[in-house]
This record gives structure tokens, C-alpha cells and sequence, in this order.
């Protein structure tokens, strides 16, 4: 009787190989001479020479830590960040923008071939970020009373040697929900965001506040987030704590006056009792200023709060903006649906290229928002209604009110589109939906389900870099029923009960 022959490598073991391709969840491929997989996890980049270390062994792959880059790929650059290789984000900070910008396309294209099956679909190329560093108009640090240690063996080394051990300002370790890595700067936020982190740090220390404790579920400090309209010397700071202390935060206000000046805007206390590590408050305080500031996006004005859903890089909404337009040929007659509509960016901005549109909002108070916005800009063809698209049948009456729509711009969040929406958004039957995601992955399973049934074809899909030096990658893809006139003809509307 033959005994079953052991695993040429095992759990500890190193080994070494080429990386090769890029794959999900931060991981990197590589083969082994005898043609055994190994996923990489850490910085690498394909072409890369490096030594790993097995962490798990499957059937028909390894799973691996990487230990060493042996020899580097042409495709490295240095990193421009201290924090790089421990903060949780900006993972391909180390590989040449023109790298980031392939693999992010790769990523694209694989999802719809893997997932979703669009094997013919001819993806864009990512239309670049105008700026890679200092693009973001929104930054959100939390405070802990665990600092994440930096170490190299059983030595702490750098200035992890010189800080405190139980005051951490900055982003969660990568899959530590305890730990908080004490970011000095931060490349991707702005001059202002970095200059507002120094201060409410070394206001918080000297007055000695306690930062929250995940564990204990206790402490005074919870989140810091910042806001700053770039192009109107605008900035927001909303500090959240677990209770509200009056003396502190007008204190901390005095302090943000004397430092920044005239450009800072406004300061929110966010207050909650909640243990989950969110920075939504349950209740507000505006401390200085008017509580909001004013973005600008396609020429219209949009009044953010602090818990306001916007994108996040404005140079680049601009271009996504300009995408979703084009995409979705819109007419003076067309009836518009914008479900998951947010604070109503899309809704207004496309507002006067048809005849009237209607958004859809989970959230009531991105909802409060939009109706909000609409009125700041004089828009009085749009309308605004809080629904769970989730249960979509409580949104019958609604549509019928409104009228059915001839496009439909889909903006869900991370996970996708849930099933009983899709369901809704097939009922409507639109001749074209535009759908923007953020989720190669949920834009690929989302896109299969809306063309499982043979009534709808992709068209086209056109990915644009949001997040430089991050993995993440914004995509807009065009959807349309196999009966819509191709662009130039003369296409009906369809029926209606406006």
C-alpha cells in the first residue's frame, strides 16, 4: 500500500522565486521551479527576484510572506513615504506611476473576464491622476492607546523608540483592530491636513487626553477628519469624541485661529457611544464657523457637512464626471434615475442635460444634503427621495409618480449592488445604465447578473485612477438594452407614467 508523498516545502520554510503577477488581496504570484503557485503577501512587484517565507500550504498553492527582494524589478521606485511597508494604505507607493496605472487596468480586465465572463469587452486605458501626492479633499485618523510598534527583530527601532506607547494619532495597522500606526505625514493629504494633524497631536498630549481604548472601551479621543476645499482655501476639522467637554474643543478651536488663520473654516465635535470604530456621530456640535464648507464640482456648488459623501479626489471627479456624461448621451427628454445619489454630486450636475431627474439615497442625511445642494444651485428639476434600495418594492409608488427612466446612473458602494436592486433596476428597463464603481470585483458579478437574461450588453468600460499609490481603481462601465439605437440614430423614449 503507497503512503501519500509529504510536501516538498512546509509551514517556516523559504523559498525563492520570481514574481510574475499581480493578484487579489495585496498578494503578488510567483511559481516555483517545480511549477507549484506562491502567493506573495508585502511590497513586491512583478519582475522582482525575492526570497518568502510559507505561512500556509494548500493543495495546489502556497501561501507566503515576502522575507527579501533578492533582485528588484525596473519597475520599483522609492518610496516617498516613512510610513511605507507599515501603514495600512498606499501599497504601491513603491512602483513607477506608469506600473500603478498598468496593473490597476490588469485588474480591471481580469474581473470582467474572471467574474463577470465579458470576454470581447476592450477595457481603457486608466485616465491618469493629475496629481499623485496631495489629492485628497477629505483625510480620517483615529486616535488609540496602543501604538503600533515598529520593529526589526525584538528591537524597536526609529522613532518608534522615542514615542509614547499609549498615544497613537494616525491609520490602523494592516489586520490589527486594536493598534494605531502614529503617522508623521501623510502624501496623499494635503499640506494644511498634515499641518491640522501636528496641531490637535500636540494640543491632545499637553492637555493629556486619553485616546479611546478598542479594548476597554473607554477615552475621550475617537477620530480626527479633515476636510480642506483646495481651490477656495476651505477647511473643515471634526474631532470626535466619546462625550462632549465644552472648555476642550473651544480650546482646541483658539488653538486652530492662531495657527492656520483665515483658512480654516469651521471646527464639528462628533459625539459617540458607540464601541464599533466608526466616526459618524450620534450627535453633532458645531464649535467655530457654520459647520459646513462649499465644494465645486461641473460648475455647480455642493454644501458638505461633516459626514457629507463626496468624492474624495476633486481634480479627478471632474474627469469622472465628464466620463459619466458622455456615457450616458443624455437628451432634453430623458427621464434620469441616479440611485445611490449621496449628497446629489451626479444628480445636479447632470440635471440640465434632461428633462428631470430623480435621486435615490439610502442615507438621510446625504438625502438632507442633496435636497439641500439642489436649492443652493437654483436646480428645480431634480428631486431627492431616502429609500432602501435594499427593498426596492417600497419604491413602486414612486416610479410610477416620477416616470420610468431612460438612463440610470448606478453608484453603489464597495460591496455591489444587492440582488433585490438589481431585480428594481431591470424592472425599470432603461435604455442605457451607466454604472460607476469603485469594485472591479462587484462591477464584474453585478454587470453578469444585469446581462444574465440576454436584455443588456456591456459596451464599454472606462477606468480612471482615483487613488495613486493605492490598489483601488475607479471604473465606469456602459450598459445598454440590445433594442437602443446606437449613438447618432434616432432612438424613441421609453414609455412612461410622468
Amino acid at each position: 500500500m503507497s503512503t501519500a508523498q509529504k510536501p516538498i516545502h512546509k509551514r517556516d520554510d523559504t523559498v525563492e522565486l520570481r514574481i510574475t503577477d499581480i493578484a487579489e488581496s495585496d498578494r503578488w504570484y510567483g511559481e516555483l521551479p517545480d511549477g507549484r503557485g506562491v502567493f506573495v503577501r508585502g511590497p513586491a512587484a512583478i519582475d522582482d527576484e525575492v526570497r518568502a517565507q510559507i505561512i500556509g500550504e494548500k493543495r495546489r498553492y502556497l501561501e507566503a510572506r515576502l522575507v527579501e527582494v533578492i533582485s528588484p524589478s525596473s519597475k520599483r521606485v522609492p518610496p516617498v513615504c516613512s510610513h511605507f511597508g507599515v501603514c495600512g494604505g498606499c501599497k504601491c507607493q513603491h512602483l513607477d506611476y506608469s506600473e500603478q496605472l498598468r496593473l490597476k487596468h490588469l485588474k480591471v480586465e481580469n474581473a470582467l473576464k474572471r467574474i463577470g465572463q465579458f470576454n470581447d469587452i476592450s477595457v481603457a486605458s486608466p485616465i491618469p491622476s493629475d496629481h499623485q501626492t496631495h489629492y485628497r479633499n477629505k483625510i480620517e485618523f483615529s486616535f488609540s492607546d496602543k501604538r503600533y510598534l515598529i520593529k526589526d527583530g525584538d528591537a524597536l527601532v526609529g522613532e518608534s523608540r522615542l514615542k509614547p506607547r499609549d498615544f497613537a494619532l494616525g491609520f490602523h495597522a494592516p489586520r490589527i483592530f486594536d493598534k494605531i500606526v502614529d503617522i508623521d505625514y501623510c502624501h496623499i493629504a494635503t499640506p494644511n491636513m498634515n499641518k491640522i494633524l501636528d496641531i490637535v497631536k500636540e494640543f491632545s498630549k499637553t492637555m493629556k487626553l486619553p485616546p479611546y481604548s478598542t479594548r476597554k472601551h473607554e477615552g475621550y479621543l475617537r477620530h480626527l477628519v479633515i476636510r480642506e476645499v483646495q481651490s477656495d482655501n476651505q477647511l473643515m476639522v471634526n474631532l470626535v469624541t466619546s462625550v462632549y467637554d465644552e472648555k476642550i474643543v473651544r480650546l482646541l478651536a483658539d488653538r486652530l485661529i492662531e495657527e492656520i488663520g483665515s483658512g480654516f473654516t469651521t471646527l464639528v465635535n462628533n459625539l459617540t457611544s458607540r464601541k464599533s470604530e466608526v466616526s459618524k456621530g450620534e450627535k453633532e456640535v458645531v464649535v467655530y464657523g457654520p459647520g459646513y464648507i462649499t465644494e465645486s464640482l461641473g460648475g455647480y456648488r455642493f454644501r458638505l457637512s461633516a459626514d457629507s459623501f463626496f468624492q474624495t479626489n476633486t481634480a479627478q471627479a471632474e474627469h469622472l464626471l465628464k466620463v459619466i456624461t458622455k456615457l450616458a448621451r443624455l437628451s432634453q427628454s430623458d427621464i434620469v434615475y441616479d440611485l445611490y445619489c449621496g449628497a446629489g454630486a451626479f444628480t445636479i450636475t447632470l440635471s440640465s442635460l434632461c428633462r428631470k431627474i430623480l435621486g435615490i439615497e439610502t442615507v438621510a442625511t446625504a438625502v438632507a444634503d442633496a435636497q439641500s445642494n439642489a436649492k443652493l444651485n437654483g436646480v428645480g428639476n431634480c428631486e431627492f427621495l431616502q429609500g432602501d434600495l435594499n427593498k426596492p418594492s417600497r419604491l413602486t409608488a414612486c416610479v410610477e409618480d416620477f416616470g420610468r427612466p431612460d438612463v440610470v446612473i448606478l453608484d453603489p458602494p464597495r460591496a455591489g449592488v444587492h440582488p433585490k436592486t438589481v431585480g428594481f433596476l431591470l424592472s425599470l428597463c432603461p435604455a442605457r445604465i451607466v454604472y460607476v464603481s469603485c469594485n472591479p470585483a462587484s462591477l464584474a458579478r453585478d454587470s453578469l447578473t444585469i446581462c444574465s437574461e440576454g436584455n443588456y450588453e456591456m459596451q464599454s468600460v472606462q477606468p480612471i485612477d482615483m487613488f495613486p499609490f493605492t490598489n483601488h481603481i475607479e471604473s465606469v462601465a456602459l450598459i445598454v438594452r440590445k433594442d437602443e439605437p446606437q449613438a447618432g440614430d434616432t432612438r424613441g423614449t421609453i414609455p412612461n407614467t410622468a
